[in-house]
């Protein structure tokens, strides 16, 4: 299934299952779908099952949003006093649409305790009270930290490790979304290596092609030793051996050490939340020198979450200069990773997006895609983890093995069983949604935005077209955030006069006037004037050139004189 197809399906309201392999692009569509419902006026409550994964969607822990804490298991009197907790209460009674990312890592009894919270809240007994629920992630990655449960004093757990043995998994009726294009590895020989591993048809010569990824490191020497993985990092199954390693290769950096502290804003417990999921650390310590990783993705499309570099030298407000792996050279800037609910940032953290990338553990670099990285998977002990180490990386020449077993390369054979049935039955949907007619698809989607309390825009759409004429648009009736961005877009004289007017990125800025584009609410003049005129010609031809439509061939044949959000801007005159 592709991601319009999978955004279709999603658009109509239905209980769906998102998953499909890594660097299938789960994470874009869902984003996509977040946006369209906040461009309709509905607020999604973004959650997932682990702190890291969270901050990836600048929401919270289901164990969080529901209440549920650590609790192994609910007894009636606990599902009593969580759910009369007010900010519990009036945070699940307006809720509308629920988003759990990384459902692979939720165990049955957590998924089960969440749903018992929100059914008693809703006072409603259709699964999660009611709510439009959306479970994203893939069953071959990591799994739950499984503890056998106990029922006990009236609560309900299931036995079963993983959510999708839970009764409640089926009593949702999900439809499946199994997305299967490819955007991360675009070698074929690895991407044959991962598939094999994925069907559990691992034959020697896939064994093999790795083995020819063999290098030969000292055990406390993760990529000094040599100048052919100088500045890759170490991926470990265990985390005993990670802070030992990065403290320790930095040391033996010269010069004197630079510490950069976090900043935060809002309630202590959210503040903590964000900071343990957060990929850089709370006191950042780095030397010139030092062999480093992005964290986050650059707003301008300069780095993404797992570009790695070295720190050259210092800017003049003392930020770190980093020199990354392609030789572009970044003045650095802290960023925020954010708690938002009901559209609101509850909490937030600051810090420059960086960390010692030495060493990591394979949890910690689930979601990243990486261009390289030395791995140790002769100790992998769990199902899934040699899979999740090796397929952070684009390609086979990135990836360097110091060890290798086989459980490294063997994932849960109840996974592959269930595997099959997720295939088949996005396969179902597909077809199903593809025969049917459009104007019932869309009045599918028409019917969940109004049951929802938004606004179906492209119904004001037409009703403007037929009354004849491009009038200039107000921004009345649209949702709140788009109508402030459309004004400041209009008032300020450069892109980054507008962010800072509304307080935002300049990407989300542009992603505003792209979703204003796409219900009709945008003209070239409310934001034209953003663009130098003098370079509007030279992108529009780098645009005409570039046939495939992505964007990062446009950037890089323009050497990179102009920002992504710039071209973009250009590329929405041009529609």
């Amino acid at each position: 299934m592709t991601q319009g197809e999978a955004l279709t399906i999603l658009k109509t309201g239905a209980n769906v299952f998102l998953t499909g392999e890594p660097g299938s692009g789960k994470t874009h569509t869902i984003n996509e779908f977040v946006a369209w419902l906040r461009a309709s006026g509905i607020e999604p409550s973004v959650t997932a099952a682990t702190g890291i994964a969270a901050t990836h969607v600048s929401g919270m822990t289901l164990h969080s949003w529901s209440g549920i804490g650590i609790s192994d298991h609910l007894s009636r009197a606990d599902v009593d006093r969580i759910a009369t907790k007010e900010h519990i209460n009036k945070r699940i009674t307006k809720a509308k649409v629920l988003i759990i990312e990384e459902i692979s890592m939720l165990s049955a009894a957590t998924f089960e305790m969440a749903d018992q919270i929100c059914r008693e809240v809703r006072r409603n007994e259709l699964p999660f009270g009611g709510l439009t629920v959306i479970l994203v992630g893939d069953f071959f990655q990591l799994p739950p930290v499984f503890r056998r449960e106990v029922s006990a004093g009236g609560g309900s757990a299931s036995g079963g490790k993983f959510a999708f043995e839970s009764k409640l998994w089926r009593e949702l009726n999900l439809l499946t979304c199994y997305l299967t294009d490819q955007y991360r590895q675009d070698d074929s020989s690895f991407l044959d290596v991962l598939s094999a591993i994925r069907s559990g048809d691992v034959e020697e010569m896939h064994y093999e092609a790795l083995m020819t990824r063999k290098v030969e490191l000292p055990e406390d020497l993760p990529s000094t030793k040599s100048d052919l993985v100088l500045g890759v990092p170490k991926l470990f199954s265990h985390n005993a051996d990670v802070d030992r390693i990065n403290a320790s290769e930095l040391a033996k950096l010269k010069g004197r050490s630079q510490k950069f502290s976090m900043s935060a804003k809002g309630k202590d417990s959210m503040v903590e939340g964000l900071k343990r999921g957060c990929l850089s650390p709370e006191v950042l310590e780095l030397k010139e020198g030092a062999t480093v990783m992005f964290t986050k993705n650059s707003p301008q499309g300069r780095f993404v979450n797992g570009t790695l570099g070295t720190v050259i030298g210092w800017g003049f407000d003392g930020a770190p200069i980093v020199k990354t792996k392609d030789g572009l050279k970044v003045t650095t800037e802290p960023m925020e990773w954010q708690l938002e609910e009901q559209g609101k940032v509850k909490a937030s953290v600051a810090q420059y997006p960086l960390r010692l990338a030495y060493a990591m553990t394979v949890h910690k670099s689930q979601g990243m895609s990486m261009d390289a990285a030395i791995m140790d998977l002769s100790k992998a002990f769990e199902y899934g983890q040699g899979y999740v180490a090796l397929s952070r990386v684009r390609r086979l020449s990135g990836v360097y093995l110091t060890g290798l077993n086989q459980r490294a390369l063997e994932v849960h054979p109840e996974i592959l069983k269930k595997d099959r049935d997720f295939r088949a039955a996005s396969d179902a949907a597909r077809d199903a949604f593809n025969e049917m007619p459009e104007a019932e698809r869309v009045t599918m989607q028409q019917k969940f935005v109004k049951a929802m309390g938004g606004a179906w825009m492209e119904n004001t759409v037409s009703r403007r077209q037929e009354a004849g004429g491009r009038k200039k648009n107000t921004g009345g009736s649209l949702p709140g955030r788009l109508a402030e961005t459309l004004q400041a877009a209009r008032d300020a004289k450069t892109l980054k006069g507008a962010a800072k007017e509304r307080g935002l990125t300049v990407s989300t800025i542009v992603k505003h006037l792209e979703e204003l584009a796409e219900i009709g609410k945008l003209t070239r003049g409310d934001f034209a004037h953003l663009v130098p005129i003098d370079i509007t010609d030279e992108i529009h031809e780098a645009l005409t050139d570039n046939k495939d439509g992505r964007l990062s061939p446009t950037f890089h044949a323009l050497g990179g004189r102009h920002s992504f959000e710039t071209i973009r801007l250009v590329r929405l005159m041009r529609k």
